[in-house]
């Protein structure tokens, strides 16, 4: 599970100081009374939410290797993953043989949905040693901002086996909007699309890489209640292809939508 531990909530603005606009709307504080369970659901798997789960199997049939030997010496069929699953760096000799599955579960979130916002301020002040006014007093302007213009979608990733951790943060690091912009988009239901704005890859934050799109154009919001659905689509690296779907209908909050 992606820990949500925030020893320092002040981050969280820094993070998003350049995604957002200022906060807006009356102080809503029900968000402290979130249970945590319901908290990090709605981080997970939920409206504004998915885990997308790659697994690679070819590990999990022993067969040794000499030390030193490296993998461009074994067979293509010990080193590729079955078909439509993602390609992990498997090569023994460099990082040694797991002997089982490793999957890496890539978490998916609209940031700029409240109840995602709120979902993180109520996990940070359950692990806090602020005082609860303190820290609702920090946390507020976060829960309440206002992104204006803008869409951010965040992803942030585990694995099952942390050798296989550094090449997804690898790549998300190193990959820029200019780089992404092509091959990652918002697409709805009838097919038409709204391509990257901008990207921030992860910094010491809890929130993970950034995507950032145009909320509307000039023929008004890419996305309404009639919308159907939208598709988030990213092609990180050749061995990284997030693509997740939300249904629009499930994205209401008090009686609005919010994505």
């Amino acid at each position: 599970m992606t820990k949500y531990f925030l020893k320092a909530p002040h981050l969280i603005f820094a993070a998003i100081v350049i995604l957002a606009s200022s906060a807006a709307g009356q102080k809503n504080t029900s968000w402290t009374e979130i249970a945590r369970k319901d908290a990090e659901k709605t981080l997970s798997e939920s409206p504004w939410a998915k885990t997308q789960i790659d697994t690679d199997t070819s590990e999990m049939f022993f067969s040794p290797t000499k030390p030193g030997t490296s993998s461009i010496g074994q067979s293509s069929a010990s080193r590729a993953p079955a078909a439509g699953q993602t390609a992990i760096n498997n090569n023994r000799s460099d990082q040694g043989a797991t002997n089982q599955a490793v999957s890496v579960n890539y978490h998916i979130r609209f940031l700029s949905a409240r109840p995602v916002r709120e979902a993180i301020s109520r996990i940070a002040m359950l692990e806090s040693t602020s005082q609860p006014a303190d820290f609702v007093e920090l946390m507020q302007p976060f829960v309440d901002r206002d992104f204006g213009p803008f869409v951010v979608l965040t992803v942030n990733f585990d694995s099952t086996d942390g050798r296989f951790s550094g090449p997804v943060l690898q790549a998300f690091s190193s990959a820029t909007a200019d780089t992404l912009k092509n091959k990652t988009y918002l697409e709805r239901k009838d097919g038409k699309r709204i391509y990257l704005m901008d990207y921030r890859a992860p910094q010491n934050d809890p929130l993970g890489a950034k995507f950032v799109f145009q909320r509307a154009s000039e023929a008004g919001p890419f996305l309404n209640e009639n919308s159907g659905s939208v598709r988030f689509y990213s092609e990180v690296g050749a061995k990284i292809k997030l693509n997740v779907t939300f249904r629009i209908s499930e994205l209401i909050y008090n009686g609005k939508l919010e994505y």
